[in-house]
C-alpha cells in the first residue's frame, strides 16, 4: 500500500466507514476489515433517523438543548464535554450527509424534515424514510469507494478480527485477521488501530442486533488488557417483535409519527384490538408520562411495558405483549415515512399494521457500555494511562489503539436517546480518522520484531487447532442458548442481587464446560462452528463483565434498574466503572469519576417537561434542585 500513513480501521459500518473516509482526507492510507460485507453492516438495520437540532420548524431548538436531553437522558453518567461536542457537531454531521447525497426527507418547502423521538420535546431527527441507516452506510460507502480506487483503501471483507498485535512495551502495532474461507491467519502491520466493531447482541441470543454483532472483538481487546467500561448498561428497546431466531426492530419512529402503546383495560378482553373502543382503552405511557406520553426514553418505557406485562398481568390475553398502534395516521403518512418498519411487522407477523394494533413487547438492543476511549481532560486516571495519552481523542488504555461507535463506551452514560446511536458513530468516525493520522505522524516506535509479529499468527492458530481437536461432550449451541437465555432473565430490565449471584456461577459453569465442547465440523475452508465455538467463549467472558458490574452498582439509574436500590446514588455511583481482564477470567473493577462540570445533576423525571435545565408543569417553569433521586 503506498504512503508511510497508514492505519488499520476494523468493523465497515457507519463508524469505520466515516472514519475510514477522515483518515484518507488526512493523507492516510487504510486497511479496512469487514466480518460481512460493508454494505450489511449491522449499521445497514438502523431505521428511524439521526438526530441534529437545525431547528428548521422554528421550535426554539439547540445544539444546547440537544446536549442537556442527552446527559439527562444518560441519567448524568456521560463525560459532558464529549457530549457537547457531538451534539454541537450534529447539524454539520447532518448537512454533511446531505450533500453526500442521503435521502433524506424533505417537507413541502424542500427544507429537511424532522420528526420527533425519545426524550425530547422537539422535532430533532433527521430521516430517510424508515431506512435511515441503508440510506447514510450506503452513502459512505461510495465515499469508500472512491478512495479505493484510488489506491488509498484496501477492503479485507469476510474476514475475522482475531487479536491485537501488542510490542513489548504494549503499543498496540497491527492486528491478526483470519480469512473466513480459507481459515489462514496473517498479520497486518499499523501503529495505530480503531476498533469500530459494533454491538454485542449475541451475548443475549435473541436481540434486535444481527448475528454478526458477537461482541468477540471488543472481549478479545478486553482479554488483552484493553480496558472495557460501563458493561453494565445494556439498552432494552421497548418495541421488538420477538421471533425464533431474533427479535425485529419496531423503530422509535414509529412512536415519533404519532404510534400509541395500550393494553385492554381488563386483561381477558378476547375482541381484536380495532374492536375495543378507545374508553376501555389502557394507554398507560401517555397516563403516566402526560408531558412526554410513548415518547419516554427507552429504559422507561421500557420497565413500564415490563411491569404492565409480567407484575401486573395486564398484558394482551394474559402475554408478555402489548399494543403498538398506527391505525388512527392516515395511511398516506404511514407509506411515505414509515412503509420500510410495517413492511418488516407486515412480513413476519402476516398482519397488517396499517389497519391493525402491533403487538409489541421489549427486546435487548444497544450496548451503552464498551471499550474504554476518551479526550484526556476528563479522566482522573491519568496515573493509570500511558504517557501523552491526553494528546489524542478517542484513543484507548492501549497506545495506538482506538475505538469508536458502539464499540466505545462514551457519548450516552447510563442510557441512550433514540437516533443519537447514528451521530455518535458518525461523530466518532469524524474524530477518529484525524486522531489516528496524527498519532502516527508522532510515533516514534522502534522497528516491530518479526518474532513479535510470528508469535501473534502463530497464537491464534493454534487457538483454531485446538477447536478443530474438540472432541467432548458437550455442544456449543446448547450453550449459547443456555447463556443467552440466563442473561436476558436476570441482565436486562429488572435486575436483583441474588439473580446476577446465580448468574455469575451459572456464568463459570459455561466457562468450564465449553472446554468439553465437541467440534462436529473438522474441515478447513468455510468453518462456521470453528469461529462460533471460539467466538462463544469471548461471549461468556464479556458476559461476566456485565453480570458482576451490575452486581457491585448498587442503585438504579437509566438502563440498570435494581427494585431494592430504587433511586440514583450520585455520592457512591456517578462513576464509570472500569473492567480489566484477570488471568483467571476474572474481571477486575476500578472506577473513574464522571465529568459533570457543565450542567449540574438533577432530578430525571418525564412527567414534566425538561427545556436545558427549567422544569416545565402547566406553563409555569421552575428550576429544579439538584437532587440525586430518580424517577
Amino acid at each position: 500500500m503506498p504512503g508511510k500513513k497508514e492505519v488499520i480501521i476494523v468493523g465497515g459500518g457507519l463508524a469505520g466507514l466515516m472514519a475510514t473516509v477522515t483518515a484518507c482526507e488526512k493523507g492516510a492510507s487504510v486497511h479496512l476489515i469487514s466480518y460481512v460485507p460493508v454494505r450489511r453492516s449491522h449499521s445497514v438495520c438502523a431505521q428511524g433517523g439521526i438526530n441534529g437540532a437545525v431547528n428548521t420548524k422554528g421550535e426554539g431548538d439547540s445544539p444546547e438543548f440537544h446536549f442537556d436531553d442527552t446527559v439527562y437522558g444518560g441519567d448524568f453518567l456521560a463525560n459532558q464535554p464529549m457530549v457537547r461536542d457531538m451534539c454541537y457537531d450534529a447539524p454539520k454531521v447532518i448537512y454533511l450527509l446531505d450533500r453526500m447525497g442521503v435521502t433524506f426527507n424533505r417537507t413541502p418547502e424542500g427544507l429537511l424534515d424532522f420528526r420527533r423521538f425519545g426524550g425530547t420535546l422537539f422535532n430533532r431527527t433527521a430521516f430517510a424514510g424508515a431506512t435511515t441507516g441503508q440510506q447514510l452506510l450506503y452513502a459512505l460507502d461510495e465515499q469508500v469507494r472512491r478512495y479505493e480506487d484510488e489506491g488509498k483503501v484496501f477492503k479485507y471483507e469476510h474476514h475475522a478480527f482475531q487479536s491485537l498485535i501488542l510490542d513489548g512495551q504494549r503499543n498496540c502495532r497491527g492486528i491478526v485477521l483470519a480469512d473466513q474461507q480459507t481459515l489462514e491467519c496473517r498479520a497486518l502491520l499499523a501503529d495505530a488501530v480503531a476498533l469500530c466493531t459494533g454491538g454485542i447482541g449475541m451475548i443475549y441470543g435473541q436481540s434486535t442486533n444481527s448475528v454478526i454483532c458477537t461482541g468477540s472483538a471488543a472481549s478479545r481487546a478486553y482479554q488483552q488488557g484493553v480496558w472495557y467500561a460501563n458493561g453494565e448498561f445494556i439498552q432494552i428497546h421497548p418495541t421488538a417483535i420477538p421471533g425464533a431466531d431474533k427479535c425485529r426492530l419496531i423503530s422509535e419512529s414509529v412512536r415519533g409519527e404519532g404510534g400509541r402503546v395500550w393494553v385492554p383495560k381488563n386483561p381477558k378482553d378476547t375482541r381484536r384490538a380495532k374492536e375495543i373502543p378507545v374508553a376501555e382503552r389502557w394507554y398507560f405511557l401517555e397516563e403516566k408520562y402526560p408531558a412526554y406520553g410513548n415518547l419516554v426514553p427507552r429504559d422507561i418505557a421500557s420497565r413500564e411495558i415490563f411491569d404492565v406485562c409480567v407484575n401486573q398481568k395486564m398484558g394482551i390475553g394474559g402475554q408478555w405483549e402489548v399494543y403498538l398502534d398506527v391505525t388512527h395516521i392516515p395511511e398516506a403518512t404511514l407509506r411515505a415515512k414509515l412503509a420500510g418498519v410495517l413492511e418488516i411487522y407486515e412480513k413476519f407477523r402476516g398482519e397488517d399494521p396499517y389497519h391493525n394494533p402491533m403487538r409489541i413487547f421489549p427486546a435487548m438492543h444497544y450496548s451503552m457500555g464498551g471499550i474504554y476511549v476518551g479526550y484526556g481532560a476528563e479522566t482522573d486516571r491519568k496515573a493509570d494511562l500511558p504517557a501523552g495519552w491526553e494528546q489524542y481523542k478517542h484513543m484507548s488504555n492501549v497506545n495506538g489503539l482506538f475505538a469508536g461507535g458502539e464499540a466505545d463506551y462514551q457519548y450516552h452514560g447510563a442510557n441512550r436517546l433514540g437516533a443519537n446511536s447514528l451521530l455518535s458513530c458518525l461523530w466518532a468516525g469524524r474524530v477518529l480518522g484525524p486522531e489516528m493520522t496524527k498519532y502516527v505522524e508522532n510515533s516514534q516506535l522502534p522497528a516491530l520484531k518479526q518474532s513479535e509479529i510470528d508469535t501473534a499468527v502463530r497464537e491464534q492458530e493454534q487457538a483454531f487447532e485446538a477447536v478443530l481437536k474438540m472432541s467432548g461432550s458437550e455442544n456449543a449451541t446448547r450453550i449459547q442458548d443456555e447463556l443467552s437465555r440466563e442473561m436476558t432473565m436476570h441482565a436486562t430490565v429488572v435486575r436483583f442481587n441474588d439473580k446476577l449471584d446465580k448468574l455469575d456461577s451459572k456464568l463459570t459453569e459455561l466457562l468450564e464446560r465449553w472446554e468439553r465442547i465437541g467440534s462436529a465440523d473438522k474441515s478447513r475452508t468455510a468453518n462456521q462452528e470453528l469461529f462460533f465455538i471460539r467466538e462463544l467463549r469471548d461471549r461468556i467472558l464479556l458476559s461476566r463483565v456485565i453480570a458482576r458490574g451490575a452486581r457491585m452498582r448498587d442503585e438504579s439509574r437509566g438502563a440498570h434498574y435494581k427494585p431494592d436500590f430504587p433511586e440514583r446514588n450520585d455520592a457512591a455511583w456517578q462513576k464509570t466503572t472500569i473492567a480489566q481482564y484477570e488471568p483467571n477470567g476474572m474481571p477486575k473493577f476500578s472506577y473513574e469519576s464522571v465529568d459533570v462540570s457543565l450542567i449540574k445533576p438533577r432530578v430525571r423525571s418525564y412527567k414534566k417537561a425538561s427545556h436545558g435545565g427549567a422544569e416545565e408543569k402547566g406553563g409555569e417553569k421552575k428550576a429544579e434542585a439538584g437532587a440525586t433521586a430518580a424517577s
